[in-house]
């Protein structure tokens, strides 16, 4: 496969991947066109060799740049916006797993919290509720716990012991 077609495959499958995790694929696929370009792209660059328009093209920089997973660069003399990429996967990784923490985990924590102190039943079916929400809140709980470790550590630490013991 030669360099084109590589490039070509990798932006689709980012934002094939992007898509199937809730992002916009448009989004996902300009985050990948960033993180391989070797230099700070123009909106005209990335609409040009996306094929994108150009309402698409803002629309999207502004999510990524709200994620601070790009960042605007200025050249003296040039009145263009260009855009690079956080090069860093750890950090990029890291800003992606707490927003989706912050968006998805805690507000389905809380809500299992909630549901967990309903009033004890009596019957077959309030008895089985109130054992699976307690084990999905369990559950949710520890992966809460694990997640705060994971995003607190430095440089994904954690992670990369956790591969190693299980790897």
């Amino acid at each position: 496969m030669n360099y084109k077609d590589a490039k070509i495959k990798f932006l689709e499958t980012w934002g094939t991947l992007g898509s199937q995790w809730g992002i916009n694929k448009t989004i996902a696929q300009i985050h990948a066109l960033l993180l391989i370009s070797p230099q700070p792209l123009s909106t005209d660059q990335i609409m040009e060799e996306l094929k994108i328009s150009r309402g698409n093209a803002n629309m999207s920089l502004r999510s990524l740049l709200d994620w601070q997973l790009t960042y605007k660069k200025a050249f003296p003399g040039d009145r263009k916006e260009y855009f690079i990429a956080e090069k860093d996967i750890w950090r990029w990784s890291h800003r992606i797993g707490k927003v989706r923490k912050q968006k998805e985990l805690n507000p389905m924590l809380e809500s299992l919290k909630e549901l967990s102190a309903v009033k004890k039943g009596t019957t077959e079916s309030e008895k089985e509720f109130e054992k699976q929400i307690k084990e999905l809140k369990d559950f949710t709980q520890m992966l809460d716990q694990l997640g705060d470790k994971l995003l607190n550590s430095n440089k994904g630490e954690l992670l990369i012991k956790i591969a190693k013991l299980v790897l």
